[in-house]
């Protein structure tokens, strides 16, 4: 095929590349579910990045413009790398937060698992683990809070203390016993 009928990446599919990244995890149904405590965090997050970051990084930007060469300031230079990136993460926040809808994991039905339940469960070894279901933005595996749309989650939704559900991973499928559902602020 001859190149003259290819079209070769510009600027524009650079740009719409960037954006469709800065969108973050899709938010299945449109609904961006979120505990309390995520909500707060993020809200937070936004407040000190818009409030005392980019103020901040705009003194010193404007400071090492004035002192003359921008080409050589380095100070200039990532001045303005750090604010493309508060202005990144800014717009990733308020996005984020226009479809939040915070679940206070309190006012669910206390003996089966819905967003924001804590549970324990034994897998088919005897092994046991706890898990808290919460929002996409505050999945943290480490800590053992697990996305509401992830696999193991989409298992235990609906389930019951006893009951045992077929969790199916990218290593087979697998059974596993709920031992244990409840609801608490989760920090």
């Amino acid at each position: 095929m001859s190149k003259a009928f290819t079209r070769e990446p510009d600027a524009q599919d650079a740009v719409s590349e960037a954006s469709a990244a800065e969108a973050g995890p899709p938010v299945p149904g449109g609904r961006n579910y979120m505990t309390p405590a995520g909500y707060l965090r993020l809200k937070g997050e936004l407040k000190k990045l818009v409030e005392i970051e980019r103020p901040e990084t705009v003194r010193v930007v404007s400071w090492a413009a004035s002192n003359g060469d921008r080409s050589e300031n380095g100070d200039y230079i990532y001045g303005k790398r750090r604010l493309r990136e508060i202005d990144r993460r800014v717009r990733y926040l308020m996005k984020r937060l226009e479809a939040v809808e915070v679940v206070d994991p309190r006012d669910q039905d206390q003996d089966r698992v819905f967003f924001g339940a804590s549970v324990r469960y034994a897998d088919a070894g005897g092994t046991q683990r706890e898990v808290s279901i919460v929002g996409i933005d505050e999945a943290d595996p480490a800590r053992g809070r697990i996305s509401w749309v992830s696999p193991l989650a989409r298992a235990l939704l609906r389930t019951r203390e006893g009951d045992t559900v077929v969790l199916r991973a990218p290593h087979g499928a697998e059974e596993i016993e709920v031992l244990e559902v409840r609801y608490q602020a989760l920090e």
